[in-house]
Parts: structure tokens; sequence; C-alpha cells
């Protein structure tokens, strides 16, 4: 255990840490630091903040490491037995909360929630339960928390009964569903979701939007009360007053600068413009293949593109980059695998010998995503439903010669780029096709204009500000 019992003044929680660990043939542990908003905003309050971050052991080496005892200063690794681990995550987090927010169930068929589901919904109850106890144990008085996500929605509440002097906040990092849809979950799931989260002095959100839905389900599942306020909108339930805040997470423009032009990424340039040919328009995509990041409906418009407009036939290769994600998942196996067929297909249908109309790559390369970040004529990023999206926010701040963005009405990054992206329905292929032959036509000096507004709107809040601000407000 890493940590000194009723210490920490600042502590976050979340699933994923900032450190993982590898264990070698040989035994031997190996550690490797992570990056993202909440290790920039850690590090922005100082060494001497007495912060404490609590994760789960999600690899072999990490639960090895929490077995030895070791671990690094500020962290409280939970190794959770392993099938609680994995029913919570795969079986609720990931298979359930993200299907409900993300609008993704095929209802005739699913859900199910059935003894299996229930099942589930205990070690969900035990993982959040589990953090619950170790931020109880960490925390000094009156110290700050903040919860993380939708893997840890039932926390506040559970920490609230432990540690009532403690400022908690929770922050969701996906869309909210609105109540009709969300009321597809059990009724006691449902409300048990809601008051976890209502257990927090501060409840977050990436859009307006998000924060309004989550409202609206707590007015409309529970009776409880949502109040306007001067400071922002109030949820109260059971005597207690839960504040709602607005927190649009933006890119870190002066790493991803400086991080595009390092040697290796010029040298993906180089190998990128081999590999689709000179003089070609490139619409770019960097994308998990995740089920809401609508993959699969981005190549059938570009397919659509290709018959509709025969005059970008070997003038444009399509770029896309589809890292694999929760391959542990057979529905996640099959959307990759449907993603490498359709690609195929393309550019069996539309390719000739010199030109093949989709280069998909699926191998995860950050170096290699910020080469086609520079050298994109059109991004497209045209997921069902997003909280944020960086991908949106992060290729206009690193674009050598302009991008036109093709962006999805129900990513929450259109809130904020909206008005200088072109906006699609992420379901209608016809559009989406007329949407991208509009931006690879753009003219220079419109995309150019709409480049640096879009990555000024991006830069607007970045990583360690967003998390700073968050805690401000909690502490205030």
């Amino acid at each position: 255990m890493v940590g000194t019992q009723h210490a920490a003044r600042i502590l976050v929680a979340s699933n994923r840490g900032p450190v993982s660990y590898a264990l070698g043939d040989d035994g031997e542990l190996t550690s490797r630091r992570g990056g993202g908003g909440l290790v920039s905003g850690l590090s922005a309050i100082g060494p001497d903040a007495e912060a404490v971050w609590v994760c789960a052991a999600l690899s072999d080496g990490d639960r090895e490491a929490v077995r030895r005892g070791v671990g690094e200063d500020g962290v409280r690794m939970i190794a959770v037995e392993r099938p609680v681990f994995e029913a919570a995550y795969n079986g609720i987090a990931n298979s359930v909360l993200w299907f409900v927010h993300h609008l993704l169930y095929q209802t005739p068929l699913e859900p199910v929630f059935d003894e299996d589901f229930r099942g589930q919904w205990a070690s969900y109850q035990a993982y959040n339960a589990a953090f619950a106890d170790a931020l109880a144990q960490e925390a000094d008085r009156g110290a700050a928390v903040v919860v993380q996500d939708y893997h840890l929605s039932l926390v506040p509440a559970m920490l609230r009964e432990r540690r009532p002097d403690l400022r908690i906040g929770h922050f969701t990092h996906t869309p909210w569903a609105p109540p009709d849809y969300f009321r597809l979950l059990p009724d006691d799931v449902a409300e048990e979701v809601l008051g976890g989260i209502l257990g927090a002095d501060r409840a977050g959100f990436l859009t307006r939007r998000w924060a309004d839905a989550f409202a609206a389900c707590c007015q409309t599942l529970l009776g409880a009360t949502v109040t306007t306020t001067p400071a922002g909108p109030e949820v109260t339930w059971r005597g207690r007053t839960t504040r709602l805040g607005v927190h649009g997470l933006g890119a870190d423009g002066d790493f991803l600068r400086e991080r595009a032009h390092r040697p290796d990424v010029a040298e993906r340039i180089t190998a990128l413009r081999a590999e689709t040919g000179a003089g070609r328009k490139l619409i770019v995509r960097v994308d998990r293949t995740e089920l809401s990041k609508n993959i699969v409906r981005g190549l059938l418009a570009y397919r659509q593109l290709l018959t509709d407009r025969p005059e970008w036939r070997e003038r444009v290769v399509h770029v896309a980059f589809a890292y694999p994600s929760r391959q542990d998942l057979p529905l996640y196996r099959d959307y990759t695998a449907e993603v490498a067929r359709l690609a195929a297909a393309i550019n069996e249908e539309y390719g000739t010998p010199g030109w093949d109309p989709v280069l998909l790559k699926v191998d995860d390369d950050f170096a290699r995503s910020l080469a086609a970040y520079r050298l994109a004529d059109v991004a497209l990023v045209n997921p069902i439903r997003d909280g944020m999206n960086l991908v949106a926010k992060e290729v206009p701040v690193v674009s050598d010669h302009g991008v036109a963005l093709v962006l999805s009405r129900e990513a929450g990054a259109h809130a904020e780029l909206g008005d200088d992206a072109i906006s699609v329905n992420p379901y209608d292929i016809r559009a989406t096709a007329a949407a991208l032959h509009t931006a690879l036509t753009l003219p220079d000096a419109d995309r150019a204009a709409r480049t640096k507004r879009l990555a000024d709107a991006s830069t607007a809040l970045p990583p360690s500000r967003w998390f700073l601000e968050q805690l401000r407000e909690l502490q205030g």
C-alpha cells in the first residue's frame, strides 16, 4: 500500500491510474508513466499539495506490484479480485453504462437484465465500494476528492457515508443519456447510479447538453428538484444539493505542437506520403475501434463519395487509423473485423494499380497519428455520440496547411467547434459524403481561417487548467 492514512489533501480516483507495471520473464517489474489531463493537472498543483491518486490494478504486472508492496509515492493501487473486476469493468461499465450513455443498444434484442446482470451489478457495487474504502482511508479531514467517470458512479454516495467531512466531486467523461433512454436500466439501478453521483458536492460534465440530460434524469426518474442559479444548475434530492458544472476539456496545444515536430513524426510523414502518393488529398480519421466512433458509416460515406463524385478517384486517399479497443468483448472483435472487411471491399471495388482508396492501419502508433494530423486535408470525426472527442480538437492544432473538419453534431466537441466545422448527421451516409466533397473543395483562405479559429477554441481549456478549474470550484 502506498500512501499514509488520513494524509492526503487532494485525491483523484479513476479506473486507470498514472502508472502501470509489466512483469518480465525474469520476474522483474518495470513501471511506465501515463499521460493525459489528470496527470497534467496533478503536476500543475505542485509536489507539496499532498495529493494521492487511487486507481485499479489492471494488469498482471499491476497486481504483482500490489502483492509485493511496490509502488510510487502518491499512488494507491487497488487489486480487486479479478472476477469482480471483470464483471464490474466489462460486464457493467463497458457493456451497460457505456451502451446506455452512447445510445448503442439494439433494443429489439438487448438489453436483457437477468440474473447474470444482477451478479455483475453486485460486482460493480463491490468495485465502487473498494474505491470508497481506499479514499476514506487516504483522505485528510476536509480533503477534496475528484472521482472520475462512469466506472465509479457509485463512489461519491458511498464515500459520503464513510467520510461526510470530505468535499467530493465527480466528473463524467461520456455523454449522458436522456431520461427516456436512461430508464432502460432497471429502476433500482438507475436510481443507484443517479444517487451515487448526487452524493457529490459537485458533478462535472464536458458540455451543457450532458449536464442538462443528467439533471433531466434526476428530475424525471428521482423526482429531484432542479434549480437554476447564477453559479449554474443545482439538483436537490433527499435533503442534499449537488451543483452541476461544465468543463470542456481541451487539447494540450503546447505538447502537441512540440511532439508533432520530433524526428519520428517526420519519418512517419515521409512514409505516409510514399504510401498515399504525392499530390493526393487526404481524408484522415484516427479512432479506437469503439462502437460509438462510427467508423463503418464513415467508410460507407467515403465509398458514396467515390460513387457520386468519380472525379475524386485516384485524387484522394482515406487514411483510416482504427486502433483495436476492448477486443476481449466479442461484439468489439466483430466490429473491428467489419471495419477491415469494408476497407478491403472499397479497395477491391475502386482501386487501381497505382491507387488504394483506403489506407487502413490498426497498429497503434502515436507518432504516425500526429503525422496524419499534420498532413490531413480533411479530418473526419463522425461519432454516433461522444462525450467530447479530442481528435477533433487535436488535428487543427498541428495541421501544417489547414484542415477542414467534418464533425458529427453528436460529438460533445460540436458545441465548441460547430461554427467552423462542416456538421453532419452521423447516420446519414449521403449527407456525410456530400460534406466530404465540400470539405475537399473548401477554398484555401476559408480553410486556413477556419483552422485558426478551430485551434484557438480547441486549446481554450488545456488539460491542466481543466483539472485545476474543477478543483477550484470544488474547494471554493
